[in-house]
């Protein structure tokens, strides 16, 4: 619950910056569609936990669109730095705990869409997208694999001051 409590904080304030940004940069309603974007993004990585399959699919797939509609509609280049926050944790929350061909799909999709977004160039977007979903690619076969070594049956460290029994 804290880690989605620090999550939601970030979300927050990136959405917010960012809006801020592409207010003073691009002027206009431009804003709007690059924070519709990033709020729904949000709110799905913040409801992973409920349908992570589907949340996921729906990430990958809104970011997709997203993608292609600011290409087609000469707006501000998605996904903003926020809603690719907001993929790599489905992306990667989706690769620590569900089934191999389901895990293996969104991250699949999330690779696809990253390349995706290479078509609009080599821009600071574009690198930022790329690290953060890579950083999901990364994070979520690595706490993947944590969670099987606890799962082991490892023995666990005794609570400080009590022996072993």
């Amino acid at each position: 619950m804290l880690v989605n409590i620090g999550l939601g904080v970030v979300f927050v304030l990136g959405i917010v910056f960012t809006a801020y940004m592409l207010i003073g940069s691009w002027g206009g309603a431009y804003w709007v569609h690059t924070t519709a974007v990033a709020v729904v993004m949000c709110g799905l990585a913040l409801l992973r936990e409920r349908g992570r399959p589907w949340t996921a699919a729906a990430g990958v797939v809104i970011t997709a669109v997203a993608v292609g509609v600011s290409l087609v509609g000469d707006l501000p280049q998605e996904p903003s730095p926020t809603a690719a926050l907001a993929l790599a944790v489905l992306v990667g929350s989706s690769i620590r705990t569900l089934p191999v061909l389901p895990a293996a799909a969104i991250a699949a999709g999330g690779v696809a869409v990253t390349a995706f977004v290479w078509v609009c160039g080599p821009t600071g977007v574009t690198t930022t997208a790329t690290l953060l979903v890579v950083g999901g690619l990364i994070a979520g076969p690595l706490l993947r694999a944590f969670a099987l070594v606890r799962r082991s049956g490892a023995p666990s460290s005794p609570p400080l001051g009590r022996p072993e029994q």
